[in-house]
C-alpha cells in the first residue's frame, strides 16, 4: 500500500462543498430516492451501511458526516483515559423499515434486538483548510486531529491513533469500494493512489463481530430522547455524548451484555469539565473545538489563514506535527 498524502487529507475532511456542481448532484438524487450507491461507497466499513445481498436500501446515518471513522471499544476506552472524551461523537443510522428500527424523536433508529445502534467516532469541527493545492482556504468540517497549516494528524502512528486511519485505505480496497485517493484524484486531478495492492487486512469488525466491539447497541432507547434528534441536527451536548461514550466502553464484545461498573465509570470521565468549566484534567481538544466553532460563527463569511491553528491548537498544548519535509 503506498499513498501520496500531502497536502491532501481528503479522508480527514468533508471537502464535498469545494466543488459545488458534485455536492449538488448528490443532494438531487438523494431528494428524488437515490439507490444509495454512493453512500455505499464512501462508508463501505459501515456494517450498517452495506446491502445485503444486493437488496434493499441503504441505511443512512442521521448525520451528515462523509468521512465518519469509527473506533473500536478499546479505542473508545483509551480516549477517555486520555482525557480526550470531548474529541468523541456519536452516529445512528436511519432504519431500513419499522421492523428494523426504534422509534426516538420521530425517527425511526436501526436496532438490533430493539437496542438502538450506534458507532462512536471523531468529531469534525469547522476549520480553515486549503487542501488539493488551492491557494485561498475554506471552513470545512474537519478532523479534530487534523492540523490545519500542515495538512496532517497530531496523532499519527501515536499509541491514539485509530485502527481505522490506520488501516485506510486498504480496508475500502479490501471490500473493492472506492477510496477517498480515488475520488479527490477524479475531483482535482493528481496521484494519491500510487499502489493499490494489499493484503487481506485484520479488524473489518463486519456484521456479527462489530457488536459491543466497534457497533453498540443501548439498552434503554428511552434515554436517548431528545438525543437522537440533536445527533441529527448537529447540536449534540457533552451530556449527550457522555451517555454514548459510556455505553460503548461498557459494551462487551460479541454480546449485548452492559457493564454497570464501566458505564459508570465512562460517564463520570466524559462529563469532567461539563458544562464548559475547565479542569486541570481537560486537554487541548475541548477548548480547541469551541474556539473553532466561536471563530466560524462569528466569522461573517471571512476565512482566516489556517496559521490561526496556532493560537487555537498548537497554543493549548495540540501535539505538533512534523511537516513533510521531514518526511522525505
Amino acid at each position: 500500500m503506498k499513498v501520496h498524502c500531502e497536502g491532501c487529507a481528503g479522508c480527514c475532511m468533508d471537502w464535498q462543498s469545494l466543488i459545488a456542481d458534485d455536492a449538488a448532484s448528490i443532494a438531487t438524487r438523494d431528494a428524488d430516492g437515490g439507490d444509495g450507491h454512493e453512500t455505499d461507497r464512501r462508508r463501505s466499513h459501515d456494517p450498517f451501511v452495506r446491502r445485503e445481498g444486493g437488496q434493499g436500501a441503504s441505511r443512512k446515518p442521521l448525520d451528515d458526516d462523509r468521512t465518519f471513522v469509527p473506533l473500536t471499544r478499546e479505542e473508545v476506552r483509551a480516549f477517555l483515559e486520555a482525557g480526550l472524551a470531548d474529541a468523541l461523537t456519536p452516529r445512528f443510522w436511519h432504519a431500513r423499515d419499522t421492523s428494523e428500527g426504534v422509534e426516538i424523536d420521530g425517527y425511526t433508529v436501526a436496532a438490533i434486538a430493539d437496542r438502538p445502534a450506534f458507532f462512536v467516532g471523531l468529531r469534525k469541527p469547522p476549520k480553515p483548510i486549503a487542501p488539493f493545492g488551492r491557494e485561498e482556504p475554506t471552513w470545512l468540517p474537519t478532523c479534530v486531529f487534523l492540523d490545519p497549516t500542515t495538512l496532517q494528524c497530531r496523532i499519527h502512528e501515536g499509541d491514539l491513533y485509530p485502527d481505522e486511519c490506520r488501516a485506510y485505505p486498504e480496508h475500502n480496497l479490501a471490500l473493492e469500494q472506492e477510496t477517498e485517493c480515488e475520488r479527490v484524484e477524479s475531483a482535482f486531478g493528481g496521484d494519491r493512489l500510487l499502489e493499490a495492492g494489499h493484503d487481506d487486512p485484520d479488524g473489518l469488525l463486519l456484521g456479527s463481530q462489530a457488536i459491543g466491539a466497534k457497533l453498540f447497541c443501548h439498552p434503554r432507547p428511552g434515554d436517548l430522547d431528545g438525543i437522537v434528534d440533536r445527533a441529527a441536527t448537529g447540536t449534540l451536548t457533552r451530556r449527550d455524548r457522555a451517555e454514548t461514550i459510556a455505553i460503548a466502553v461498557a459494551s462487551s464484545p460479541g454480546t449485548l451484555a452492559i457493564s454497570d461498573h464501566h458505564y459508570e465509570w465512562g460517564r463520570e470521565r466524559a462529563l469532567e469539565g461539563a458544562d464548559d468549566v475547565t479542569t486541570e484534567r481537560e486537554s487541548w481538544v475541548g477548548p480547541a473545538i469551541r474556539e473553532w466553532y466561536r471563530r466560524h460563527r462569528e466569522a461573517d463569511g471571512a476565512v482566516p489563514s489556517p496559521t490561526v491553528a496556532d493560537a487555537v491548537e498548537t497554543d493549548r498544548g495540540a501535539p505538533e506535527t512534523p511537516g513533510w519535509d521531514a518526511l522525505e
